[in-house]
């Protein structure tokens, strides 16, 4: 007898958010292989909980270069996801996918942000409206994959840019928010 799959939550909405990892979610640790070493930034839980009670789909993508410079192992990536997991503590499974972009930046990729890919794959997939979504990062290369797949592209000041930082950078078409909190304290 073959287990029981469950859907995540709010599978049928068309409504959802990509969210980096790294910065996002999690405290940037430079290539981090250890889940000992998983720190939630403060607000997420509650940011995650509030999105999927508004009936967004949730989809995290990461570009985990460490494994394609041999640095750290994909099992080692998934481990950390686990403990991340475990650390939010609300309903399983979180995310309605993951995508683990092992390249290093100097390696073929189909899915390494800046690319869209993954994001657009998943609108086809799940039957997403590209209006009702959005894509949630720290880093350039995150609002950049946001913006190639057509959705909103969120830029957060918890990893290594500042609000002044993004404001120069001028990305256009990004919003700039304090967090991932703020962002979703913004969503109906």
């Amino acid at each position: 007898m073959e287990p029981k799959k469950h859907k995540p939550k709010n599978a049928d909405s068309r409504r959802a958010l990509f969210l980096d990892r790294d910065g996002t979610l999690i405290l940037d640790k430079h290539y981090l292989s250890d889940p000992a070493g998983v720190e939630i930034i403060p607000g997420v839980r509650d940011a995650l909980q509030r999105a999927s009670a508004l009936g967004y789909q949730l989809f995290m993508l990461t570009n985990q270069s460490g494994i394609g410079r041999g640095l750290y192992t994909l099992d080692d990536a998934l481990l950390v996801n686990a403990r991340m997991e475990t650390l939010l503590t609300l309903h399983s499974p979180l995310f309605a996918g993951i995508c683990i972009a092992p390249e290093a930046p100097d390696q073929p990729s189909l899915y390494r942000k800046p690319s869209p890919r993954y994001i657009q794959e998943m609108i086809a997939q799940h039957h997403l409206d590209p209006a009702q979504c959005a894509m949630v990062g720290d880093r350039a290369s995150d609002i950049q994959a946001g913006l190639g797949a057509g959705v909103r592209a969120i830029a957060v000041c918890t990893g290594e840019l500042t609000a002044d930082a993004w404001q120069t950078l001028a990305l256009p078409g990004a919003e700039i928010h304090a967090d991932l909190a703020a962002f979703v304290a913004t969503l109906a």
